[in-house]
């Protein structure tokens, strides 16, 4: 898991410095982009809600709604990781999997009574 997040962080590093000096519209930006939603994906279903969960981040002021993929415990000294779009989760992910995804391991056994 350690390692997945290591590759996140530095895929959205690359992606926002791609975007800087080429723009959103470039190829290599777009690519980077989604290359980082799909391995936030696959960190949510391998490791949520144990390790990793989504909330929405009510803080950014972005044009669209996002979430902020967060840790239950830091890992490398990060305890998110980063954002992904409402709308690309909703485009890749069932409803029941960002609703269960949403519940941290604490929250989600409390549901579950």
């Amino acid at each position: 898991m350690k390692s997945l997040i290591l590759q996140i962080k530095a895929i959205n590093k690359a992606w926002k410095l791609t975007n800087e000096s080429m723009g959103n519209d470039h190829p290599l930006s777009m690519n980077l982009r989604d290359l980082k939603a799909r391995l936030q994906i696959r960190l949510l279903r391998d490791y949520a809600p144990d390790t990793v969960y989504l909330t929405i981040d009510e803080e950014n002021s972005t044009d669209e709604p996002l979430f902020s993929l967060r840790l239950v415990s830091s890992i490398e000294g990060y305890s998110d990781v980063d954002h992904l779009p409402v709308r690309v989760a909703e485009e890749s992910l069932s409803h029941a999997e960002i609703k269960y995804f949403q519940s941290t391991k604490n929250n989600f056994l409390s549901i579950k009574k």
